[in-house]
């Protein structure tokens, strides 16, 4: 599975998810786009799944139709040891397979 870290994802999660093809969003070089354009992307790039920390995403943008998932991680402060924590249920939507659309996990 190819995945997509936003750039407000640490960097340090890749370490979490070897067993995947992870690049960043800073990786392909489209730091400061803004999310609609950087949705297109995504799609043309044919990431399977895009993960972000943007909590305002799943309001900015219409998901019904968009066919990559994205996961959303909600955590009180956007730090590598608060998203530690829940490692394992984003280990486990991703073995399911994510909903088109958008997966909150907090």
């Amino acid at each position: 599975m190819k995945l997509l870290l936003d750039e407000n994802v640490p960097r340090k999660l890749t370490n979490d998810l070897r067993d995947y093809d992870v690049s960043t969003v800073p990786d392909m070089g489209w730091s400061g786009i803004k999310n609609g354009e950087l949705l297109k992307k995504i799609e043309v790039e044919k990431f399977d799944c895009f993960i972000t920390c943007d909590k305002n995403m799943e309001f900015q943008q219409d998901f019904k139709n968009y066919p990559i998932p994205v996961i959303v991680i909600k955590t009180k402060r956007v730090t590598y040891p608060n998203i530690k924590i829940i490692i394992p249920e984003i280990l486990e939507l991703l073995e399911e397979g994510p909903e088109q659309g958008i997966n909150v996990i907090k």
